[in-house]
C-alpha cells in the first residue's frame, strides 16, 4: 500500500496530500471509500510505482434512479430505488485492496461541503422478496511508466467506455447568446467610480447586483466588457458597447493602484478595497485587456494609455517572478510577499506570451518561457497540480487546466524542437484536466432541483479535494 499512488478522477489523485484533514486525504486516513456520484467517472485506480501496474476498477450500469434519503450519517435506508453505489481503496494488511459495492457508503467520513467532513454513512435499499438487482463492475490492469501515463491511460479507458455523447439540447447556440448576454444588460452598474457587471456575492433568489467589483477569478468585469463589447458589434446592440467601452474607460481612470497594479476587489458601499494582490487576478485583468487593444487595433482604433497602464503592471511581474521562474500567489503594492505559493504560475504565462506578441517585446516571453520551466519541473513532472485558485493549496482542476493552456501558448509562438517540447508537456497536463470533465450523468432524486430540470452532467467539471462541486469552468480549455 505505501508503494501505492491513487485515481479517482476528479476526487483523489495520488495521495491528496496538498489537502488538509479537513478534506478527503492520506492525512486524515489511507483509505477513503466515497459515493460514486462523487467522482467524473465512477472508477478507482491503484497505481504501483515500483512496478509499473495500475489495476482499476469501474461501475458500467445504466444510472438512471437515486432516491432521497431521511439522514446523512450513520445507517440510512433510501426512499427508493438508486442506481448510486460506492468505489475506494483500502489499506488490509499493508496491501491494498480496489473497494466497491452498492447501495452506497462514504468511510471514514462523508464529505458535507467546502472543508467539512461528517461521520461515515451506509446505505440501504428495500428488495422484495421475488426481485433482483444486477450490478456490473469491470476490472483492468495496465502497465505504465510513471503516474502521469497511468491517469492518460486510465482516462481514455473511461471515455472509451462511457463514450458521452453531446446533449441534446432544444435551444440554438444563438438563442443562447442572446439570452445570457442580458446579464451584461441587467447587472451593469455606472454609478461608482469604476463601471462594472455585477455578479460576485450575487445572490439567486432576488439576483440584485451588489457593490462588488472584482476584476478577475469570480467578478471578470473586464473580460466580460470584453466580450460585451465584441458580442454587441456583432449584432448591433449599442446598449452593450456602450457599457463595455464605459467600464474599460473608467477602469483607465480609477481602476489602478499607486503602484500600478489593478484594483483587483473594491466594496464600493463599505469603502473597501482588497490590500492583497494576486497574479491570478492581475492576469486575468492584463488578459483581457490584450485582448481588447488587439480588437481595438483590428478596428483602426488606438488606446496608447491602455498600453502605457499594461507596460507598468507587465513590467512589475518581471520584477515579481522568482529566480525558479514561479510568481508568489499574493503580495501587496509594495511587492512584499504575502503567499508565495507557485501554483497560480501558469496564470501569468497567459499575458505574457500575449503582450510579447502585442509589444514585440522578447522579455515577456523570456519570462513566459521561464514560468514553464517552473511548470515543468514542479507540476507537470511531478504530476503534481495545486493551488492555482486564490486560497487553497489542494489538488484542483484549475492547476492543471492552467498549465495546459500556458503551455499550449507558449507552442504557439515557438517553432521546432521548442515547440514539440511545449506541445508535449501541454499533453500531459491536458489530460489531468480532462479527467475533472464528468464522463457520465449523474442521477437526481425527483423533488432535487437537478433531477427536476434534467440537467445532464457530462461534461461539467468538478473543481477541487476541498471544495467538491461542478461547475462551468472550461471554455478557453476546449480550445487547447
Amino acid at each position: 500500500h505505501s508503494d501505492c499512488q491513487f485515481y479517482m478522477p476528479g476526487f483523489w489523485y495520488r495521495q491528496n496530500l496538498r489537502s488538509p484533514e479537513k478534506a478527503p486525504s492520506f492525512h486524515t486516513s489511507d483509505s477513503w471509500l466515497v459515493r460514486e456520484d462523487r467522482l467524473s467517472t465512477p472508477l478507482t485506480a491503484a497505481f504501483n510505482s515500483s512496478k509499473g501496474k495500475s489495476m482499476s476498477v469501474i461501475r458500467i450500469d445504466q444510472f438512471d434512479k437515486e432516491a432521497l434519503a431521511t439522514h446523512k450519517e450513520g445507517e440510512v435506508i433510501v426512499s427508493g430505488e438508486t442506481s448510486i453505489g460506492y468505489t475506494g481503496f483500502e489499506n488490509i494488511g499493508g496491501m491494498t485492496v480496489l473497494s466497491y459495492g452498492f447501495p452506497y457508503k462514504e468511510v471514514p467520513k462523508t464529505y458535507i461541503r467546502k472543508l467539512t467532513l461528517a461521520p461515515s454513512v451506509e446505505a440501504f435499499q428495500l428488495l422484495r422478496k421475488g426481485d433482483s438487482i444486477t450490478l456490473t463492475w469491470e476490472l483492468s490492469e495496465i502497465d505504465a511508466a510513471d503516474f502521469s501515463e497511468c491517469v492518460q491511460r486510465t482516462w481514455e479507458y473511461c471515455y472509451d467506455t462511457n463514450r458521452p455523447q453531446p446533449v441534446n439540447t432544444p435551444y440554438t447556440v444563438d438563442r443562447m447568446k442572446d439570452v445570457l448576454s442580458n446579464f451584461f444588460v441587467e447587472s451593469y452598474v455606472n454609478t461608482t467610480p469604476t463601471h462594472y457587471y455585477s455578479g460576485v456575492e450575487l445572490k439567486t433568489a432576488t439576483c440584485d447586483n451588489t457593490d462588488v467589483a472584482e476584476v478577475g477569478f469570480v467578478g471578470r468585469t473586464l473580460l466580460n466588457a470584453f466580450n460585451a463589447l465584441e458580442y454587441g458589434s456583432q449584432q448591433n446592440h449599442p446598449e452593450l458597447v456602450n457599457s463595455a467601452n464605459s467600464i474599460f474607460d473608467t477602469y483607465l481612470t480609477n481602476g489602478f493602484s499607486p503602484a500600478g497594479f489593478f484594483n483587483e476587489v473594491v466594496h464600493y458601499n463599505r469603502d473597501f478595497k482588497e490590500a492583497n494582490l494576486s497574479i491570478r487576478r492581475q492576469s486575468e485583468g492584463v488578459y483581457a485587456i490584450l485582448n481588447y487593444l488587439d480588437y481595438e487595433k483590428q478596428h483602426k482604433r488606438k488606446h496608447p494609455e491602455w498600453e502605457k497602464r499594461l507596460k507598468v503592471i507587465l513590467d512589475s511581474f518581471l520584477r515579481l517572478q522568482n529566480a525558479d521562474g514561479s510568481f508568489p500567489r499574493k503580495f501587496k503594492d509594495d511587492f512584499c510577499i504575502v503567499d508565495g505559493t507557485g501554483g497560480s504560475t501558469p496564470s501569468a504565462t497567459l499575458p505574457l506570451v500575449m503582450a510579447y506578441k502585442y509589444f514585440k517585446d522578447k522579455r515577456y516571453l523570456e519570462s513566459a518561457k521561464r514560468t514553464v520551466n517552473y511548470l515543468e519541473n514542479e507540476l507537470i513532472s511531478k504530476s503534481d497540480y495545486f493551488s492555482s485558485t486564490l486560497d487553497a493549496n489542494c489538488e484542483d482542476k484549475e492547476a492543471s487546466l492552467y498549465a495546459a493552456t500556458a503551455t499550449y501558448y507558449l507552442a504557439l509562438v515557438t517553432k521546432g524542437a521548442e515547440r514539440s517540447h511545449y506541445a508535449a508537456l501541454c499533453k500531459k497536463a491536458a489530460y489531468f484536466a480532462l479527467s475533472w470533465y464528468y464522463t457520465w450523468d449523474v442521477p437526481f432524486a425527483e423533488g432535487q432541483m437537478l433531477g427536476d430540470i434534467g440537467l445532464k452532467t457530462r461534461g461539467w467539471g468538478n473543481v477541487s479535494v476541498e471544495n467538491n462541486h461542478i461547475d462551468v469552468f472550461i471554455f478557453e480549455f476546449a480550445d487547447v
